[in-house]
């Protein structure tokens, strides 16, 4: 058991953007925390890890590296390696991890499986039908109130939901999915569900399946524009906490729904042991799951985790180890805020390979996304190049750091929002 070890673990991330980089600059502060390899990793995490030339997606050069390199443990970062069983290759051949097993990340991977969940134990959602074929989606449309949420039941980058404003889009929403055209086989099956109002909470929870833990909670910002118009992306922009996730609703969320779905899942043989997160929205009539993910959400582990007093790798290994229960978890009082810089064009067509500069007077954290490294230069190589996080003892000092410091890195052609945490300010304000 690597909890009771007094040695310096070698550790292996799987992974490549800030969500990563935050995530290896924490555990690196642990006295546990020896050489630490990112795999692929990207040219900004260089200074933090050791990175390796092998994809999240290849599981055969992953287990291969964790045997050559004798990985102590493991923490599997991305949707696409959980649901696809790297963790349950690496535990067959003794490596200990952080992330849930292939029959647990079903709960990311299958919309329609995790709908079903919730419906099946009572944990409060938005109501739904699940479709297998075209016409009978199509059919039930005709009658269905708008707006109205299409989603794919895979596996989308982030990208398989779609807000329909009318029952044609919400058609041809149908047609590219089943069809295959817009998400290949992760759209072959659809939930249909009605269209939710309020705020919208993240959470983001470690569980061993004994316990679960909420972590601090955020607010993300989607649209690509200030004022949250333009398109959907992975996230332009994050504060922690969110003003909206009161003591009474944590309390109504834990009761509800986070221990119901811990449960839920032990019942049904599918354990849980990793970060559960919980993508809320705080209807009228209480709070409501909005979606599942398997692993930390990006850009929410960029404002969560700075504000984490306690031993992050001791926290990850003790999950693993079904010993949670006895963690002392510890955060921070103050606020964080997370501004993404992208491409310009980003989330649809945009140019790469500039080179970032930070000016001298940076004082802040940079978590790097999409950058390579080339001839001694760090140059973009995404659409989301990085993220600047500041810390304050109040939001609007969160904020005004962070917009401080993101004028201090530079690329061409780079753009932000100016309105991250504007909302959750104004919330403040009002109920102070």
């Amino acid at each position: 058991m690597l909890l009771t070890e007094n040695r310096k673990l070698t550790v292996m991330v799987i992974g490549s953007g800030g969500r990563e980089h935050v995530i290896i600059k924490t555990i690196r502060k642990s006295p546990l925390c020896g050489t630490v390899y990112a795999l692929p990793g990207n040219g900004g995490m260089k200074e933090d890890a050791v990175t390796v030339d092998i994809k999240a997606s290849d599981i055969d050069g992953i287990v291969a590296f964790a045997g050559e390199k004798k990985i102590d443990f493991a923490i599997v970062a991305p949707d696409d390696p959980l649901a696809a069983g790297a963790v349950d290759r690496l535990h067959k051949m003794g490596v200990e991890c952080f992330g849930p097993e292939k029959k647990a990340a079903v709960i990311e991977a299958s919309k329609v499986f995790s709908k079903n969940l919730m419906a099946k134990y009572h944990i409060p959602t938005a109501s739904y039908r699940t479709f297998t074929d075209e016409e009978s989606a199509v059919r039930y449309l005709e009658n269905a109130s708008v707006p109205v949420v299409v989603k794919a039941d895979g596996l989308a980058l982030g990208k398989g939901v779609i807000i329909a404003q009318s029952v044609q889009e919400a058609k041809d929403a149908v047609h590219g999915m089943m069809s295959g055209k817009l998400f290949g086989k992760s759209g072959l099956s659809v939930v249909i569900e009605e269209f939710m109002t309020g705020p919208e909470v993240s959470v983001l929870c470690f569980t061993d399946g004994k316990s679960i833990r909420p972590m601090v909670s955020s607010m993300d910002h989607k649209r690509a524009l200030d004022n949250d118009l333009g398109l959907n992306t992975g996230g332009m922009g994050t504060v922690a906490p969110n003003p909206y996730y009161t003591e009474g609703i944590e309390k109504k969320c834990m009761e509800n729904i986070f221990l119901p779905t811990m449960h839920a899942m032990n019942r049904e043989g599918r354990t849980f042991r990793g970060c559960l997160y919980f993508g809320l929205m705080l209807t009228k009539d209480g709070p409501k799951v909005v979606e599942y993910n398997c692993r930390f959400g990006d850009p929410e582990t960029q404002v969560v985790l700075p504000l984490l007093k306690s031993d992050l790798l001791k926290i990850m290994i003790a999950v693993e180890e079904e010993k949670l229960a006895d963690m002392e978890i510890e955060w921070e009082k103050g606020y964080a805020c997370c501004v993404i810089e992208a491409s310009s064009g980003y989330p649809v067509h945009y140019e790469k390979g500039f080179p970032i500069t930070v000016d001298k007077t940076f004082d802040a954290e940079i978590f790097y996304a999409g950058a390579r490294e080339e001839n001694g230069k760090l140059l973009s190589n995404g659409g989301r190049v990085l993220g600047v996080t500041a810390k304050g003892k109040t939001l609007q000092e969160a904020v005004d750091k962070a917009y401080e410091n993101v004028k201090k890195v530079t690329f061409r052609n780079a753009f932000y929002r100016k309105d991250i945490g504007a909302k959750a300010l104004k919330i403040k304000s009002v109920s102070e």
